[in-house]
């Protein structure tokens, strides 16, 4: 009878490779998948923080507004510039829209820009900046203007853009009178009066003090007027620096007209 080799099982060699087939731990275990309670758990308590956020935010008088801070007014009160921001107290912060404040405050007249920012958790700050007089212009009285230094006559203190500013029963000692076609209410937007509030930046700082008048029939054609009967045409506002320069020379000559709007080719008599 044939025996088997010394240490040969049939079927061992079979066995002996499915068993180098597996992990030294033994067999595998299949993944466990999640537990629906567990994910259960995580999407209530993720809407519960989004209900405590909204809650905040929206309901929660800890988030509310309690103050408005007005700065930068000299002309206009701050209790004008709260009652036009229309801001109540109470107001949950986060409905404040700063945009729209801002557009609600420069309405008023004397306002050029105001900037509005929240200050958590509970205040509003409006920073205002006021639009600056620069020239006047003279006002004949009329009744239509009653309740205004217009209805006696006066003048109407306008800044860069032809706004009015405030009305005035004299003309401030120190700024130039406008000499203007229309009156002060149809000068908002002209480009004329912008070009003769910009010459004015531009001049000298010894001859801006001395400016008693400023026509500007068109933004190219800007004439001053200085006491003894000094006439300075300026023109436009291109080339101030070489305009300067040339302006100094020339009043060194003691003249009483000077025309350095064309730089290069200054005239003075």
């Amino acid at each position: 009878m044939t025996r088997p080799a010394a240490g040969g099982v049939p079927g061992s060699q079979a066995a002996g490779g499915q068993a180098a087939q597996r992990p030294p731990g033994g067999p595998e275990r299949p993944a466990q998948p999640p537990s629906p309670w567990r994910s259960a758990f995580f999407v209530l308590a993720g809407l519960a923080i989004v209900t405590a956020l909204g809650w905040a935010l929206l309901e929660s008088k800890l988030l509310a507004v309690h103050s408005v801070v007005v700065t930068g007014t000299r002309l206009v009160p701050a209790r004008e510039v709260r009652a036009t921001a229309a801001i109540p107290l109470g107001m949950p912060m986060i409905r404040v829209s700063p945009a729209a404040v801002a557009a609600r405050v420069e309405r008023i007249q004397q306002v050029e820009s105001a900037q509005v920012r929240r200050v958590w958790p509970d205040r509003v700050v409006i920073a205002v900046r006021e639009r600056t007089p620069v020239l006047a212009v003279a006002v004949p009285g009329s009744a239509s203007a009653a309740g205004t230094a217009a209805a006696e006559g006066g003048f109407g203190l306008i800044d860069k853009s032809g706004v009015i500013v405030r009305w005035s029963r004299s003309r401030p000692h120190g700024m130039p009178l406008y000499q203007a076609a229309a009156g002060p209410r149809a000068l908002r937007g002209s480009p004329d009066v912008a070009a003769a509030a910009a010459v004015l930046r531009e001049l000298p700082a010894p001859v801006a003090r001395s400016v008693r008048q400023v026509s500007a029939p068109s933004p190219q054609e800007v004439t001053l007027h200085l006491p003894g009967g000094v006439t300075i045409v300026w023109g436009g506002t291109g080339r101030p620096a070489e305009k300067r320069r040339e302006l100094d020379i020339l009043m060194r000559t003691h003249a009483r007209f000077y025309d350095v709007s064309a730089p290069g080719t200054a005239v003075t008599r």
